[in-house]
């Protein structure tokens, strides 16, 4: 469990207490919240996304949005990649300080490592890591990026992940749409061996003294998750999760994922309200902007934005979903990775005024 110390996150013994041991109707009991960070600025590099955009000019009244041109500046024969995907670079400032954290790390490292350069991510400026939930697509990349700049990263380097299930043993559901048979699991005799702090965020957890963890995801919307992947809840020669409750169900098998420690990852942005990022939402993105506010204690939704794994959805779902949306009055969505086009057409019949697009290389600039 992560070190809360009072600039972090000033909780007494009692507080901490109960938000530690927040679950279902327990949250929305909470009768006094305390507060989570503010910060002044959040910049979000979207490193690996699954498409391109030519550069254009775009901003709208809350947020600047730039495009990384497709080419290198300094090298013609090196562009962006594509790639199916997800992974951020985020960095806050709070006065004079900044925090810089990779958030998730796209299919490969050759993808993640190119776009870093091209964009100009320096791993050496990189405070911490943090991984949404245990799907290829979004840890793919890691290793790979630690052996390259594990010793310009922090002795003490972090990696904040959702809960123990995050290193379990998956394989592709029959039939499933955009996945491949061989998911891989995210081993964690590697991170040992690179010298990586693990901190388990199945509770709402600090993150390096700007951001927060959700904690895990309570499912409490009409939202469920759609079929994906299948999981084993148990280790086979040091390799896959720990989870005896959930593996005595089915001793053994693979069965239906429901990634039981998925986590998102927030901002409370000074003057507008909190930004809110779901890596693929697999818990459902209602159910995630729910949560942030919860354990927050901070009403006004200033942003949502990520993979809210939607492109397999039906039209009435995906209404559904951004009506529900807009009862949390955010000023901008920004769809990424699995959202897919059915999301963005049900967003633009029901909040056009609030949808923003995105693609490998987008910077996207909140607050001063």
């Amino acid at each position: 469990m992560v070190t809360i110390n009072r600039r972090q996150f000033a909780l007494g013994s009692t507080s901490l207490l109960a938000l530690a041991g927040i679950t279902g109707s327990a949250i929305a009991s909470r009768q006094a919240h305390q507060a989570v960070p503010i910060v002044d600025s959040l910049t979000i590099n979207v490193l690996t996304d699954s498409s391109y955009d030519s550069p254009r000019p775009g901003s709208n009244k809350w947020v600047k949005i730039q495009r990384t041109p497709f080419i290198s500046k300094t090298d013609y024969r090196k562009a962006l990649h594509n790639e199916w995907g997800l992974a951020l670079a985020l960095q806050s400032r709070i006065g004079a300080e900044q925090r810089n954290l990779l958030l998730d790390f796209g299919y490969t490292p050759t993808a993640l490592l190119n776009n870093m350069e091209i964009m100009g991510i320096e791993a050496s400026k990189q405070n911490a890591l943090v991984l949404s939930h245990g799907h290829f697509d979004h840890f793919g990349g890691l290793i790979g990026f630690l052996q390259k700049h594990r010793s310009q990263l922090p002795e003490d380097l972090t990696l904040y992940v959702g809960g123990e299930d995050n290193f379990c043993n998956r394989k592709t559901a029959s039939g499933a749409p955009g996945h491949f048979a061989d998911w891989g699991v995210l081993d964690r005799r590697e991170l040992e061996a690179l010298k990586v702090k693990i901190v388990y965020c199945e509770e709402p957890t600090i993150l390096q003294g700007h951001a927060f963890s959700t904690g895990s995801i309570q499912r409490r919307s009409f939202e469920k998750v759609i079929p994906n992947t299948l999981v084993e809840y148990r280790q086979k020669d040091g390799v896959g999760c720990n989870l005896p409750s959930a593996d005595a169900k089915a001793p053994g098998k693979f069965v239906a994922d429901e990634h039981l420690h998925e986590h998102g990852t927030a901002f409370h942005l000074r003057d507008r309200g909190l930004v809110v990022i779901s890596s693929c939402g697999h818990a459902g993105i209602v159910n995630t902007v729910q949560q942030a506010i919860e354990v927050s204690g901070v009403n006004k939704v200033h942003a949502v934005l990520g993979g809210f794994h939607l492109f397999p959805a039906p039209d009435d779902y995906l209404l559904k979903t951004v009506n529900e949306l807009k009862t949390f009055n955010p000023d901008v969505v920004i769809p990424l990775h699995c959202s897919g086009p059915g999301f963005v057409s049900a967003m633009r019949t029901v909040l056009a005024d609030r949808l923003v697009t995105s693609t490998t290389g987008t910077v996207f600039e909140f607050g001063a």
